[in-house]
Order: C-alpha cells, then sequence, then structure tokens
C-alpha cells in the first residue's frame, strides 16, 4: 500500500510538471542516434553527461562479497561497460584491454577477449602483482605508498595515460578508445572459435593534437562525428579515421583536463582551468563565433587543491533543460576554487532581463560544519536530473602528500588517509533563475566513483569507504526528492573488489548493480525489490 501511494505521489508530480508553470523539472535530453543505444554507449551515459538513468534501482540492504557474483577479470582499472547495439551483450574496457561481455539471462561473461597493442600477457601479470602488493600484509604505509606509485607508473608506463579512459560505441557497434597517443577502432566478429574482437582501423593523435597536448575526452555529434579534445585543443574527426580533421586551438595558458557534453545541435561544452566554452560543429567547420551561437566565459577558479588535476573545474560540463517546454536550458559545471561552487551558464542566447551569461552560482557545503577547515572539491561531473543537481567532495581532511589516486588505493589500510566525506542536492528554479540547496549528507564518503542516478526510483547512487566495523566499500542508494537518506545499502567489504578508482557507477535496466572494479567489472542484483 506503501509503495502504491509513492508510486501515486511521483505519477501526480510528473503530470504537475508538466501542467504547471514553475514546477522545476525538465525533459529528458535527446539520445543522441548515432550512438549504439539511448544510454550506457558513452561515459556519463549520454551526450549530456547527466549521470542518469531511466532503470530502477532496488530498495533495502545486503552484503557482497568477492566471489559470489559474476564478474569478468579485467584490467586491473576498468572505467565503464558500455552498452552494444544489442540488449545481450556490453563491451568492457580496462586499460590493458578489451572485453566483449554476455548478459542474457541475467549472467554477466565474456565471449570475447583482446589485449591492447603493446601489452603482453606478462604485462597484466605484473600489474596484479603489483596491485597486490599495495594491500600485502604486513607492510608499513611508506611502502604501500611506493607500490602504489610503482603500479600506477607501470599501467601508464609509455602512454601519458590510462588508456581507455575515454570510450564511446557507435550505432555500428564500433567501440572507440584511447590507447598511447592513438584512437582505436574495435569491432566484434563471429570467427571459428566463437566471437573474436578486431582492430579495425586505428588513428594516431599527435597527427592533428598540438606538441605537447595529451587526449583529454571523446565523445559524438548529433550527426555521427567523433569530437575529440586535447588539452588545449577540440577537433573533429570522421569515423572513418579519413579526410580532414577541423580544429580550434585555445590559449597556451589554458588547460582542459575534462571531456565535453553536447547538445541536439551540435553545441559542444568544453571547460578549461580558466573558462567555459560552447563551440558549434557546423557540419563543415568548428566554430567560435556568435553568430553560429558559441560563446565563452570566465568562471570563479584560479585555486589549487588535491585533486587529480589540482585546479579548474573538476567536472566534465553537464546539460540541464531541455525541448522547447523548459524555460531555462542550462549547462552546469563545478568551479575552481578550494571551496567549489556549483554554476550554471546559460546554454543559448542569455534571456531579456539577464545580463551575464552565468546564470547562477551558490557555495558547496556538503553540510559539513563552519568549523571545517578543509577544501571541498571534486573530480566528479555533476549529476543532473531534471532541475536538481548532485555533487560530492573528493577531498579527504588528510592525505599522503602524492596523489589522490595512490590515496584510494591504500584507502582503509592502517595509517591511510581517512575517506573524504559530504554530498549536496540542489534544484534550479527556472522562474526564479536561482540555486537552492535541497539537501546535503556530511556522513556520506562518495570515495572515488561517478554516482549514477535513476530518475525512475529518484536514487542517487554513490560509492564509498566506511572503516567502521571493518565495512569497507559500500554503495549507497539516496533519496533524491526527499532529505537524502539511505533508501539502498550494498557492503562490498574492505578489499579491492569495492573499489571502482573513478570508474562509472552503473546499473542495468532490470536493476542489478554494475560494479566496475579495480578487479573487473561485476554484476550485482540489488537488495530486495525494485524501486519502480
Amino acid at each position: 500500500m506503501v509503495r502504491t501511494l509513492v508510486a501515486l505521489r511521483r505519477l501526480l508530480a510528473s503530470l504537475l510538471c508538466c501542467a504547471v508553470p514553475g514546477v522545476a523539472c525538465a525533459a529528458n535530453p535527446p539520445p543522441n542516434p548515432f550512438l549504439a543505444a539511448p544510454r550506457l554507449a558513452i561515459s556519463h551515459f549520454g551526450s549530456a553527461q547527466t549521470n542518469a538513468l531511466p532503470y530502477p534501482v532496488n530498495r533495502g540492504t545486503q552484503t557482497v562479497p568477492l566471489g559470489s557474483v559474476p564478474q569478468v577479470p579485467a584490467g586491473p582499472v576498468n572505467l565503464m561497460t558500455l552498452a552494444s547495439t544489442s540488449p545481450d551483450a556490453m563491451w568492457g574496457v580496462s586499460a590493458t584491454g578489451v572485453e566483449y561481455i554476455d548478459v542474457r539471462h541475467n549472467g554477466f561473461k565474456a565471449v570475447a577477449r583482446t589485449l591492447l597493442p603493446g601489452v603482453q600477457p606478462a604485462t597484466v601479470i605484473q600489474l596484479n602483482a603489483l596491485l597486490a602488493n599495495v594491500r600485502r600484509e604486513p607492510v608499513d604505509l611508506q611502502a604501500r605508498v611506493a607500490s602504489a606509485q610503482s603500479f600506477l607508473k607501470q599501467l601508464s608506463s609509455g602512454s601519458g595515460g590510462i588508456s581507455s579512459a575515454y570510450s564511446v560505441v557507435d550505432n555500428n557497434n564500433v567501440l572507440y578508445l584511447n590507447t598511447g597517443t592513438r584512437i582505436l577502432a574495435l569491432g566484434v566478429s563471429d570467427g571459428l572459435r566463437g566471437k573474436q574482437i578486431n582492430i579495425l582501423r586505428s588513428i594516431d593523435t599527435t597527427t592533428f593534437l598540438q606538441a605537447g597536448e595529451a587526449l583529454t575526452g571523446i565523445v559524438m555529434t548529433y550527426d555521427g562525428k567523433l569530437v575529440v579534445l586535447g588539452t588545449r585543443s577540440v577537433h573533429i574527426l570522421d569515423r572513418s579515421f579519413t579526410g580532414a580533421v577541423p580544429s580550434l586551438v585555445f590559449g597556451s595558458d589554458e588547460s582542459i583536463s575534462n571531456s565535453a557534453a553536447v547538445d541536439q545541435d551540435n553545441g559542444i561544452y568544453i571547460v578549461s582551468d580558466k573558462l567555459m566554452r560552447k563551440v558549434v560543429w557546423t557540419g563543415t567547420a568548428l566554430s567560435d563565433s556568435a553568430a553560429d551561437g558559441a560563446w565563452s566565459s570566465p568562471y570563479p577558479t584560479g585555486d589549487t587543491f588535491y585533486t587529480l588535476f589540482g585546479s579548474g573545474s573538476g567536472s566534465t560540463p553537464t546539460l540541464m533543460g531541455f525541448g522547447s517546454g523548459d524555460s531555462d536550458h542550462l549547462v552546469v559545471i563545478t568551479d575552481g576554487k578550494k571551496r567549489m561552487g556549483l554554476v550554471a551558464f546559460w546554454r543559448d542566447q542569455i534571456p531579456i532581463g539577464q545580463t551575464d551569461r552565468i546564470a547562477g552560482q551558490i557555495p558547496v557545503t556538503c553540510g559539513l560544519p563552519p568549523s571545517y577547515a578543509g577544501d571541498i572539491q571534486t573530480d566528479q561531473s555533476v549529476t543532473v536530473n531534471g532541475y536538481g543537481a548532485f555533487v560530492a567532495n573528493n577531498i579527504s581532511a588528510s592525505n599522503t602528500g602524492t596523489t589522490p589516486v595512490v590515496d584510494n588505493l591504500i584507502r582503509g589500510l592502517p595509517g591511510a588517509p581517512p575517506s573524504p566525506l559530504g554530498v549536496q542536492r540542489f534544484t534550479w528554479d527556472p522562474q526564479m533563475h536561482t540555486w537552492a540547496s535541497a539537501w546535503a549528507r556530511p556522513d556520506i564518503s562518495s570515495d572515488n566513483m561517478v554516482p549514477a542516478m535513476s530518475s525512475r526510483s529518484k536514487v542517487v547512487l554513490v560509492s564509498g569507504y566506511y572503516p567502521a566495523n571493518h565495512q569497507g566499500w559500500t554503495i549507497k542508494g539516496l533519496d533524491w526528492d526527499g532529505t537524502g537518506a539511505d533508501v539502498q545499502t550494498t557492503i562490498l567489504g574492505p578489499g579491492l573488489f569495492g573499489n571502482g578508482i573513478y570508474a562509472m557507477m552503473e546499473f542495468l535496466p532490470n536493476s542489478d548493480l554494475l560494479l566496475n572494479s579495480v578487479l573487473g567489472p561485476a554484476r550485482i542484483a540489488g537488495p530486495g525489490s525494485a524501486l519502480r
């Protein structure tokens, strides 16, 4: 009876959203027809980069030990499992290889594998041994830090970064990903011994990136072109890897460390450590001209802090507000101050009566007390559903002084820095054009994984480490529309199994969780029944 009443209230809210002016809701972003599926075929789940999925999630509490659920051993480091053109299969991408995974009948089994160019089986064995050394007993903290540094050095050796950090699957079921300075296009075919993964083509990004640049993102336009971001530039690449590569180069004093969002009119939203930009793909050229709808805007930045890149916005731009019925079309980021703020920009023309490209700003406190002396910053993009936005603090009260990745690898071990704490949900008012805090949870850890939101169940999922009672890595489902109360808890334990190391949090259409563990992706049936 209670669930029926909840469902009725949500239905009424949806109807009010469509019928009553001023109710803070927004249409869903339109799916990109050139992606393999409407969701999960690209990082942050869609071209708008919202981290939201239209699938239900479950209510309840469960403990999931290593080895108790279907898992595809891979990596180490598995940042996302992507949709294919078939609902029966998904692409698994890791720092060392690619898997094609059969997900039929609630299963999760690799039916094809390939290592990335230059990766040998011995390399994978060595990486896993280095990773195991990080947590081997008995070792002092200094030795653990050294082991973590050795692991990370080997992981990115010769590539300038972690392979498969950026990936997308197109409507021909071709997977595009980065490895070293190259972008690969991979396909799957039926061979004599079953399915096999093939490299269809590749391109060296040094042929169009500026000298000294690194790859920072790959996304897709709504006419089927790849958008490739460098640390100071953006480029349009045909999926055939042939023809000219239209480019825009930004200031030599700027640095881009995040991927981009794309709207249905091929506006491309890029944030550097100094400016938020909209550039426009016209179909023949990349334009930064106002005549084509492009713009740039400064935002609060300039501080340094203990995150992956240490300055500028830590979030990939996220779009908010879609369709002709939504009064405000926005792009949102977190800013580059030690105590971050949430910033919304007008995506299109600045409305009459408004004078600034920045539509609104609000400080992020995560509910931490005024006496809290630490920084509040993030490496995660803003999670958006309707006119709601969710952010997480990724900076701990103390650190090793090395890198946040090292800290996350040793999390929970004796002497290791504590988990970062604090999350906050905001609401944008499209009538008043202002932000307001909806709720905050200073007790919640969102350690390193990117949150995921169920627009159907109105729940946001976060992953963090909780030392009490050796609980360890835990996925928490928080009530989006209410007070942020816990509605799901999945305890994964203190070992490496529960550690995602900056991966995407995912869940599937039947409500199963998909954990992109550092040890390989795993499928976890949710506790109890789904929050429909």
